[in-house]
């Protein structure tokens, strides 16, 4: 096994106050609200269109949570799935959960039906905290996946009695907006009652390090579910990678973290949930990305820390621009997810007056690995440098035992205590994605003689839109089942707003005349909408290897030069 430490010659460009390594983690989860309700009881841990929690009332719901989720049968070590959007009862049922040591599997509540069921296939958590909206699709799970928990979350209740009496106005947009947050449900648990309970004791036991914490979901290149088991250590690693990243925000003063970011994505989990949590924040939940809305608490309270990606940076500043609205004390805004341009940096910043940066990640990680300093040294177009403590190789892909000579492009392979240990139970699957104990991520990247990451290429396959994974042979074997297509292949084409657009070529089945808007409905009603193709392309045939695999690079390389002309 490969034991000896490469050279970091990313150290020297880290921003001032950053350190090298850090120590230890110790501890779990739990004891980073507690720490802040300890520290700053009476500052806002939340807010919520416009209503505030306080860590000390924050810290009470989690232990009443976690008493009530006792009482359901929820036990150390057991999954407990959560399909919320951002809300205040996501991040106790977050915390409950990990108090009692069981293990949060977060989902996307906007999953389809059949999306939603094949995690629950693979996980089979028999405890569920789920949004209103989506309990229907829980109860008409098939019986060998029944939930024998299942917690309804009305979000509407944690907003403030003015917000909700709207909702209840009769007129067109309030019940527009109440039917879009909620909806009526039977045979569900009511979450007040769970958080209704005594707290749990004190004596419980937390925890440990090393326990299992999180499942969180990737996409991965086959379009099956693959949950990266994330523990404690890992977890806590990274939200004080992140904390050492930015020496700048000192914690408990007056630190202000906007969730845009959905907290079921690991991008937003670690950045708007952990890390806002241990800093002692004001974390402002919204339950979707509106810019109006965000313009709204930037008024009063601009954010500290602002993670996002770059649709969102940009729609938020056209839209401060419409309104006149100064973006002025938003200091520190971190992009991830997909390639940060140029051209949106310097306006950002320019309005803002603070940096704009991009990082890099990936859900086995925890995610972040690596990101620009918030520094003048900063370098666009590069994903920065490896976090405190994160040691990163390039290594020739074919045999990723073997360094790439320097300045030549290779896999990037790393290692650090935010990597995970695998997929959750699925042995084959890590084995082939390390290396001497090295991650094998899958990219293609450059690294220059300052230690600043560009990546160039991407062995994956994935497709990532508006920062989110898709995996083609998802979305192939969706256009498969109609029958008006025979073959398919799903690519991802550059996009201004999106990064990547999802971009389908088929060959139609012998005999038929395709509607190509009735495909895209008929894949809608199988993927969430950012897996849909936003254009179809009809081609003759498709290029195959000669085992009959259908060459992608190709498929998009031809589509490309349909759509340029190039």
């Amino acid at each position: 096994m490969t034991t000896y430490d490469p050279p970091r010659p990313w150290i020297a460009s880290y921003a001032e106050g950053v350190p090298a390594d850090l120590e230890p983690v110790t501890g779990s989860l739990v004891d980073i609200v507690e720490a802040s309700a300890r520290d700053y009881p009476d500052a806002a841990a939340l807010q919520f269109f416009g209503r505030e929690t306080s860590y000390r009332s924050l810290h009470e719901q989690i232990d009443r949570a976690a008493a009530g989720l006792r009482a359901l049968g929820v036990r150390p070590g057991d999954p407990v799935a959560i399909v919320l959007p951002n809300c205040p009862q996501h991040i106790v049922a977050f915390y409950a959960i990990l108090r009692l040591g069981a293990v949060v599997i977060e989902h996307n509540p906007l999953y389809t039906p059949r999306e939603l069921r094949k995690q629950f296939e693979d996980h089979g958590a028999k405890h569920a905290i789920v949004w209103s909206k989506v309990v229907k699709t829980a109860q008409e799970f098939p019986a060998d996946l029944e939930v024998t928990s299942l917690v309804s979350v009305d979000i509407t209740r944690a907003m403030p009695f003015t917000t909700r009496l709207a909702l209840r106005l009769p007129i067109s947009q309030a019940r527009e907006a109440r039917t879009a947050l909620t909806e009526r449900v039977s045979g569900a648990i009511p979450w007040e009652s769970v958080v209704g309970s005594e707290p749990l004791p004190a004596t419980h036991p937390k925890p440990a390090t090393d326990d299992l914490a999180l499942i969180q979901y990737t996409s991965g290149t086959t379009g099956a579910p693959k949950g990266a088991a994330l523990t404690h250590r890992n977890l806590l690693s990274n939200a004080a990678q992140a904390r050492a990243w930015v020496p700048s925000i000192v914690r408990g003063e007056g630190c202000v973290v906007y969730a845009v970011l959905p907290m079921f994505h690991a991008y937003g989990l670690t950045l708007c949930l952990t890390f806002a949590m241990s800093m002692g924040a004001r974390l402002v939940l919204f339950p979707r990305f509106d810019p109006d809305m965000v313009l709204e608490v930037t008024k009063k309270h601009p954010a500290t820390f602002l993670p996002l990606v770059p649709p969102i940076a940009d729609r938020l500043l056209k839209a401060a621009r419409d309104k006149d609205v100064s973006l002025e004390g938003t200091e520190i805004a971190i992009s991830g997810a997909m390639a940060l341009p140029h051209e949106l940096v310097v306006p950002f910043e320019a309005a803002s007056g603070g940096y704009l940066v991009e990082g890099y990640g990936l859900s086995e990680c925890s995610p972040v690995l690596m990101a620009n300093p918030v520094a003048d040294n900063r370098v666009p177009g590069t994903v920065g440098l490896p976090l405190p403590g994160t040691e990163c190789r390039v290594v020739d892909p074919d045999d990723p035992t073997q360094d790439m000579p320097k300045g030549e492009r290779g896999e990037l392979v790393v290692r650090g205590p935010q990597v995970f240990g695998g997929y959750y139970g699925k042995p084959e699957e890590t084995e082939a994605v390390f290396t001497d104990g090295w991650f094998r991520t899958g990219d293609i990247v450059l690294i220059d003689d300052a230690g600043f990451v560009r990546i160039v290429d991407r062995i994956k396959e994935l497709i990532i839109t508006g920062g989110f994974n898709v995996a083609p042979t998802e979305v192939e074997n969706a256009l498969r089942q109609h029958p008006q297509v025979e073959d398919a292949a799903v690519v991802g084409l550059p996009s201004d707003h999106s990064g990547e657009e999802v971009v389908a070529a088929v060959v139609v089945a012998p005999g038929e005349e395709i509607d190509v808007e009735a495909v895209r409905e008929f894949v809608r009603s199988i993927l969430t909408p950012y897996k849909v193709p936003r254009r179809i392309f009809v081609v003759d045939e498709l290029p195959k290897s000669l085992i009959g695999k259908v060459l992608r690079r190709q498929v998009r390389d031809r589509l490309l030069t349909l759509t340029t002309g190039a």
